[in-house]
């Protein structure tokens, strides 16, 4: 992976926003390849020690945003971080990670996380660092490496996090620069959550689907009418919608309706095609 360094007089177009943030960095070292010009950056950040909600979340939201002119910006940590990658991948969404180390091989942080850094470079995205490419992460570079993410991006969207945490270090640093902050909504006994809700006592913006993020950016959406689409729905169909209040799996869905498997399948499928389900991650969540 070639190795590109800018001088900050000499920052592409995408990058200059962080001229504009306090202590903005003297340089910039690059792996890959910056989205083009025009794309709108967003940062999505939570916690390491994610539950499943939060995981299931995360990747519900940025495969919502498949197709438009946008990019996945975070920080390639355990987690969250690595979860916004991977799915901004998987959607063939470009996506930019800003590690708190250098971005030689040898000093990729966590290490763990190499092959992933490989293979966001190779699928058209970005590694972005002002550390050395041979500097090793520390304590102090993650909170520093944290307003790079909440500088670059218009949008910065805290999935999960705890009270101390750098996911809400970068939300007020975000805060601080004028950047927009959203989140996303969690169990009221979650410590996950309990980060998320005080941002969102402090004016942060709720997220409950990809429409909410596209309409925080001015993007135009096409919103769906679900009366239309269940027209002539059976009863069976129309049961399962009404069992449906949170994900569940075809086993459970079976259970809580007394239906074989076999036919439930039939039902699930009729309205998979009117767009009023979808079925993920061994879940059946309505759309």
């Amino acid at each position: 992976m070639e190795l590109r360094k800018f001088s900050k007089e000499k920052f592409p177009d995408l990058l200059a926003p962080l001229l504009e943030i306090p202590k903005s960095p003297e340089h910039l070292y690059l792996r890959g390849t910056i989205p083009q010009e025009g794309t709108v950056l967003i940062a999505v950040v939570g916690s390491r020690k994610y539950s499943p909600y939060g995981k299931e979340a995360c990747e519900h939201l940025i495969r919502g945003l498949a197709g438009y002119p946008v990019a996945i910006v975070s920080g390639l940590a355990l987690g969250l971080d690595s979860i916004a990658h991977r799915a901004a991948l998987d959607a063939k969404i470009p996506t930019i990670a800003i590690p708190g180390s250098g971005l030689s091989d040898a000093a990729i942080y966590p290490r763990s996380h190499a092959y992933l850094a490989k293979e966001i470079v190779e699928q058209g995205g970005a590694l972005l660092s002002e550390y050395e490419p041979d500097f090793k992460a520390t304590l102090w570079s993650f909170p520093k490496r944290n307003r790079l993410i909440a500088g670059l991006a218009r949008l910065v969207l805290i999935v999960e996090a705890e009270m101390r945490s750098g996911a809400l270090i970068t939300a007020r640093l975000a805060l601080d620069f004028g950047k927009d902050v959203a989140v996303v909504p969690g169990s009221i006994f979650s410590d996950g959550s309990k980060g998320t809700h005080y941002l969102l006592r402090h004016g942060a913006a709720p997220v409950t689907g990809p429409d909410d993020i596209l309409e925080l950016l001015g993007f135009e959406y096409e919103t769906r009418n679900p009366d239309v689409a269940l027209e002539g729905a059976s009863s069976e169909e129309l049961l399962i919608l009404e069992t449906l209040s949170e994900p569940k799996s075809r086993e459970e869905l079976s259970e809580a309706l007394s239906i074989p498997i076999s036919a439930l399948g039939v039902a699930l499928s009729m309205l998979e095609i009117k767009g009023a389900i979808i079925e993920e991650g061994g879940k059946v969540r309505k759309r």
